[in-house]
C-alpha cells in the first residue's frame, strides 16, 4: 500500500516540462518543414508551369522553320525575338543568335518537366537555373543573390511596388525540327513581373503567418500544460488548512532528502508534534478559531527550521517535521524549547503539546564510511514516532518520548495478542480464576469476583495486564465480557446442581458494553441460557463507567436489578467522582479501590476516609466490599467499620474453578 502511494506520488510530483518542451520544437520543426516544402513545391510549380509555356513556343519556332528554306528560315528564327542555336545533324551550326550565352554546347542534359522529358543547356549568363543529377529543374539562390540581389528593386522610394520589375531566369531548351535533321535550341525565361512577385510575397507572408499562427497556438499550449501542471503538483501538496505542505509532501521531500548522497553523514529525526485538547479548543471557541490556531502553530515550526529541515500539517492536531541534530541531548533541550514557546502561542491560554520522535542514525559500511538511506521508508519512521508519542496519550500535559526497542517489542506484543484474540476465544484459551470474599467477622466465604487469565499454547500463561487494557482499546473486551458471563453462569449451575453451597460471583461488565441499550437483556439471556439463578451472578462495573451517559447507565442498572441481579461499583475512590455517582445511580454493593490500604502515612487520615465510606453505603443500604487486603490488622480495623466482606491475599488469591471448588 506504502509503496503504491509513493508511485503515485511520483507520477503527479513527475516534471514533465522538458518532454513537452521537445515535443514542441519536434512539433515546429514538422509545421516548418512542411511549411518550406509548400512554399518551394509552389515556387518550383509556377516555374515549371512558365518553362512549359516558353518549351511550347520554342517548339512553335521549329514548326514555323520546318515550313521554309534558305535565308528566309533565319528570318522566321530571328523573328521569334529570342535567343537561338540551330544546328545539323553533323553538330554543325546553321543559324544563331545570342547562341554564346548557351553552356557547353556539346553536352546535352535531360530536365522532367510536368512528366515530359526534354533536353536543356544551362546560360552563361546566368546560371540561376540547373539541372540536378536526377534530371530535376534546381534554383541556385546564391548566385542569383550573387549577380541580382543587390541590383533588385521591387519597390520605389514610396514603397510602392514598381509594375516594370521583372525577374528573368534564363534556361536553353532543344527541339527536333519536323523532319529530325536539326536541333533547335532557344533561350527560354523564367519571368515574374511585379505583380507576380506581389502574389509570391502575399503567399509567402501567408505562409509565414500560418507558421507564426501555429507556433503561437503550440507555445501557449505549451506554457498552459506547464502552468496547469505546477498548479496541480501545489494543490496536490498544499494542506487545505494551514495553506502550507501537507503529509503527501512530506513523505515525498522528507525521503528524497533522506536518500541523497551528501546526507548521509546527517543524523535525522523524524518528530510526530500533536497539539493536545485541540478538539477542546475548538468546543470552546469555533473551528475557525482552531484552524487559525493551527496555521498560526504550523508558520511558527516553520520558521523554526533551518535549510533541510521540513514541517507539514498532517491531520486535525497532528504535525509532522523532520529536524537534524547532533546528539539525543541536544535534539531533546532544541524540542522542549520548541514545546515551550507553542506553549504560550496565546497569551491568555496555555497549551499543551506531546512529541514524539524516531531517530534516523548515521548508516556506515565495514570501514566506518557513511552510506546512502537508499532503502528509507519514512512513513514507517513517522509510524515509529506516532507509536512513542501514544505513549504520553493518556496525558494531558506536554512531553517527549523517544522511540526504542522498547517501544517495538511493545508493538510486537500488542500485535502478537491482537493476532490470537479469536483463536484464543474460540479454543477457549482463556480461564476463568475466582478470588473469595469472607466476612471479616464470621471468616465465611461470602462471594467471589471471577477473574481472567489466559493459558495460550504460544505465549504460556499470560496475566490479565498485559492483555485487558489491549482488548479495552481495541473493543474486544465485549467478547470477553460475554466470555466470562457464559462460564460463570455454567460454574455455578454445575456446582449448584452438584450441592454446592454457591455464594453470589462478581463478573466485570467494561464501560464499553454500555452504549448497546439491550445490555440487560443481553446479561439475562446469558445467564437463563445455563439456567443459573439470577442472584448468583453479580454485575460489577468500574468507576469509569460512570462518566458516560449516566442516563443510559442508571436505565441498564434498573433493568439489571429488575432481573433479579445484585449489581456493584468497583474501585469506589480511584476517580473524582464517585459521591456524585452514589447520588444518583442504584448500586447494591461499593468496592473500596486496593489503595485506601496501601502506603498508610500513619495519621489515620487514610481508616477515616474508608470508615466514612462505610457508614455512606450503609446510610444508602448498600453492602461493602475491601479489595487489596493482606494483614492481619487492616481485616480487624475493617470488621469494627462493619465492612461486609473482603477481598485480598490475606484469605486468598485468585484460584482456578477446581480450587474454589474446594472451597466451597
Amino acid at each position: 500500500m506504502a509503496n503504491r502511494k509513493k508511485r503515485k506520488i511520483r507520477r503527479v510530483r513527475k516534471n514533465h516540462t522538458w518532454l513537452s518542451m521537445i515535443l514542441f520544437v519536434i512539433g515546429m520543426l514538422g509545421v516548418g518543414v512542411i511549411v518550406m516544402f509548400s512554399a518551394e513545391f509552389s515556387l518550383y510549380y509556377m516555374l515549371e508551369a512558365k518553362l512549359m509555356a516558353e518549351y511550347d513556343a520554342i517548339s512553335q519556332m521549329a514548326a514555323m522553320y520546318s515550313q521554309v528554306s534558305g535565308e528566309e528560315a533565319g528570318e522566321v528564327l530571328d523573328s521569334a525575338g529570342r535567343d537561338y542555336l540551330l544546328r545539323n545533324a553533323a553538330g554543325e551550326t546553321l543559324f544563331e543568335k545570342g547562341g554564346e550565352n548557351c553552356s557547353d554546347r556539346e553536352q546535352l542534359l535531360v530536365m522532367t518537366i510536368f512528366a515530359k522529358e526534354i533536353r536543356v543547356y544551362q546560360d552563361l549568363e546566368n546560371p540561376c537555373l540547373y539541372i540536378n543529377d536526377y534530371g530535376i529543374l534546381k534554383f541556385n539562390r546564391k548566385v542569383f543573390v550573387q549577380r541580382f540581389g543587390k541590383d533588385l528593386r521591387a519597390f520605389n522610394e514610396n514603397g510602392v511596388m514598381q509594375e516594370d520589375w521583372k525577374i528573368y531566369l534564363p534556361i536553353w531548351m532543344a527541339v527536333e525540327t519536323e523532319d529530325g535533321e536539326q536541333l533547335l535550341i532557344g533561350r527560354a525565361v523564367f519571368q515574374l513581373d511585379g505583380r507576380e512577385i506581389a502574389l509570391i510575397v502575399m503567399f509567402a507572408a501567408l505562409i509565414v503567418l500560418l507558421f507564426l499562427l501555429i507556433f503561437g497556438i503550440m507555445l501557449v499550449s505549451l506554457i498552459s500544460s506547464i502552468i496547469n501542471q505546477k498548479r496541480t503538483i501545489h494543490l496536490f501538496f498544499t494542506d487545505i488548512v494551514t495553506d502550507g505542505h501537507n503529509f503527501m509532501w512530506y513523505i515525498y521531500n522528507a525521503e528524497q532528502l533522506l536518500k541523497k548522497r551528501r546526507n548521509a553523514k546527517n543524523r535525522y529525526a523524524v518528530v510526530n508534534l500533536v497539539f493536545v485538547n485541540y478538539r477542546n479548543y475548538c468546543v470552546c471557541h469555533s473551528i475557525q478559531d482552531g484552524e487559525r490556531l493551527l496555521k498560526k502553530v504550523y508558520w511558527y515550526l516553520t520558521r523554526s527550521l533551518n535549510r533541510k529541515e521540513m514541517c507539514a500539517h498532517v491531520t486535525s492536531s497532528n504535525f509532522a517535521l523532520l529536524l537534524q541534530y547532533e546528539d539525543e541531548e541536544q535534539l531533546k533541550n532544541r524540542l522542549q524549547a520548541l514545546v515551550g514557546q507553542l506553549k504560550t502561542l496565546q497569551a491568555e491560554h496555555v497549551f499543551a503539546f506531546q512529541v514524539g520522535v524516531d531517530r534516523i542514525e548515521v548508516a556506515t559500511d565495514e570501514k566506518g564510511k557513511a552510506v546512502r538511506r537508499k532503502d528509507i521508508d519514512v512513513e514507517v519512521e513517522y509510524n515509529n514516532a506516532c507509536t512513542a508519542r501514544s505513549v504520553l496519550a493518556d496525558s494531558d500535559d506536554s512531553g517527549i518520548e523517544f522511540f526504542d526497542s522498547r517501544l517495538v517489542e511493545e508493538q510486537k506484543w500488542i500485535d502478537q495478542v491482537t493476532d490470537r484474540q479469536k483463536t484464543a476465544l474460540e479454543n477457549e484459551e482463556f480461564v476463568v480464576y475466582y478470588q473469595p470474599k469472607y466476612d471479616p467477622s464470621t471468616d465465611q466465604l461470602r462471594g467471589a469476583e471471577a477473574l481472567i487469565r489466559w493459558q495460550s499454547p504460544e505465549l504460556g500463561f499470560v496475566p490479565p495486564g498485559k492483555f485487558i487494557p489491549i482488548y479495552e482499546k481495541n473493543g474486544f473486551i465485549t467478547e470477553i465480557d460475554h466470555y466470562m458471563l457464559d462460564h460463570v453462569a455454567a460454574d455455578q449451575k454445575k456446582w449448584l446442581d452438584q450441592g454446592h453451597k454457591c455464594v453470589p460471583v462478581s463478573v466485570n461488565v467494561s464501560r464499553a458494553h454500555f452504549i448497546e441499550s439491550d445490555l440487560a437483556e443481553q446479561i439475562r439471556d446469558i445467564v437463563d441460557s445455563h439456567g443459573t439463578p439470577h442472584e448468583l451472578v453479580e454485575i460489577e462495573l468500574t468507576e469509569s463507567a460512570f462518566f458516560d451517559d449516566k442516563k443510559a447507565l442508571v436505565t441498564t442498572i434498573n433493568r439489571l436489578k429488575g432481573y433479579g441481579f445484585t449489581v456493584s461499583m468497583d474501585d469506589f475512590g480511584s476517580g473524582y467522582s464517585s459521591l456524585n455517582s452514589l447520588k444518583d445511580i442504584p448500586l447494591d454493593v461499593l468496592k473500596l479501590d486496593a489503595e485506601f490500604f496501601r502506603g498508610e502515612s500513619g495519621d489515620g487520615r487514610g481508616q477515616i476516609v474508608v470508615s466514612e465510606a462505610i457508614r455512606l453505603a450503609k446510610s444508602l443500604n448498600m453492602r461493602t466490599v475491601a479489595e487489596g487486603v493482606e494483614v492481619k490488622e487492616q481485616v480487624e480495623f475493617l470488621a469494627g467499620e462493619g465492612c461486609d466482606m473482603i477481598q485480598g491475599y490475606y484469605y486468598a488469591k485468585p484460584m482456578p474453578g477446581e480450587e474454589y471448588e474446594k472451597r466451597m
